[in-house]
């Protein structure tokens, strides 16, 4: 079985993140999921976020056809842990990662590089909804 990581806030989906997720299904079996805990969204986005708690964008996430499990981390230790727990096949990391330190790749068995749709964004989508 092949299993696929993805990790990220997820706080307000769009079709960006729905590309990711077909995609990363397309290239294994199983498509595991990590997102940020509220505490720690609102650590790295600031206090008016996250939009939706961790319990509902679990839910959801957990609703859409391509994912097979969500887990949800409070750090990035938490978040490596997991990710050497379930030990990746492929770890898919948006391409604003590219030459930067990404959390856990060292127990991932390949990681690709996911560009962005049409410039989707979460953060857009609210800054343009004030």
């Amino acid at each position: 079985m092949k299993t696929i990581w993805t990790n990220g806030c997820f706080d307000i989906l769009h079709r960006g993140h729905i590309e990711l997720f077909k995609y990363a299904k397309s290239l294994g079996d199983r498509l595991v999921i990590g997102i940020d805990s509220d505490s720690k969204v609102k650590k790295d986005k600031g206090e008016s976020r996250p939009f939706n708690r961790s319990e509902d964008r679990k839910f959801i996430l957990e609703s859409i056809k391509y994912v097979d499990e969500v887990l949800v981390f409070n750090s990035a230790e938490q978040l490596e842990n997991l990710i050497k727990d379930n030990f990746p096949d492929i770890m898919i990391v948006g391409s604003d990662w590219r030459g930067k330190k990404v959390v856990g790749s060292e127990h991932a068995g390949e990681v690709l590089f996911f560009d962005r749709i049409d410039e989707y964004s979460t953060t857009k989508i609210l800054e343009n909804n004030k």
